[in-house]
């Protein structure tokens, strides 16, 4: 989506953005409904004391692996739900549901990111049980997820050692929104160009108390202390203000 004119279509994109005032009224405009619905959609989940997770990154980060992995580690010990988001397809969705988690696909079509409302309605799909943990993968894009409030409890922004370490510095307001930031495909480190140290730092000038995890969904390196922080969440062990 534009955030300065609200379209969500850029081909015949000719019009004219030389009205700010207008622009910017839209933008909280938008914004506002978008935060009505984050905001019923957080208190349903607190009814039932579910704990909602909006994994954010670029696209290939590994995100879906990682919750592939995440799943197999917790289904024994809580219920699952999740919500995937992307353009087309529901590929994601059924590699979930192989991994045994009930999931739910939103096609945003031409919108580059999930939005409260489309969470909503997601919901309606789960009979979401006390205590459980709800899992919303985003669309694929460090720029525009970052403006949406989903209703979630905590935003875990993923960022793979195939990427450059400067992307916190790049992408500052994906990371600074994050309350938790993994750094995927750690087992690659030995052949690839990625300073993780660098990254860290980069990652900590921008939210200096954020949580960080070093992980890789292929051999597993990480994964046993992320899942067993996930599962403390359950119990509200872990649970933090944000």
């Amino acid at each position: 989506m534009c955030i300065t004119c609200g379209c969500q279509d850029h081909s015949d994109h000719h019009h004219d953005h030389k009205q700010p005032q207008q622009s910017i009224r839209l933008e909280q405009d938008i914004l506002k409904i978008n935060n009505r619905y984050a905001k019923a959609n957080r208190s349903l989940l607190d009814a039932k004391n579910a704990v909602a997770l909006n994994f954010v990154s670029s696209p290939g980060s590994g995100k879906t692996t990682l919750l592939e992995k995440t799943i197999t580690g917790l289904i024994a010990k809580s219920l699952i739900y999740v919500i995937e988001g992307d353009q087309q397809t529901d590929i994601d969705a059924n590699r979930i549901r192989k991994a045994g988690a009930d999931a739910y696909q939103i096609n945003t079509g031409k919108a580059c990111h999930l939005d409260a409302h489309m969470v909503g309605h997601g919901f309606e799909h789960f009979d979401i049980k006390p205590n459980s943990l709800v899992f919303i993968e985003n669309v694929g894009n460090l720029i525009c997820p970052a403006m949406f409030d989903l209703g979630e409890h905590y935003r875990v922004a993923l960022i793979s050692t195939t990427e450059g370490e400067d992307k916190p510095l790049k992408y500052p307001d994906m990371f600074y929104h994050a309350d938790v930031v993994v750094i995927n495909k750690v087992d690659l480190l030995p052949y690839v160009d990625f300073d993780i140290n660098r990254c860290i730092e980069n990652i900590k000038k921008i939210r200096s108390k954020v949580m960080i995890f070093q992980t890789s969904a292929k051999d597993g390196f990480g994964i046993n202390a992320w899942c067993d922080w996930l599962g403390n969440l359950v119990n509200n062990t872990n649970r933090v203000t944000v």
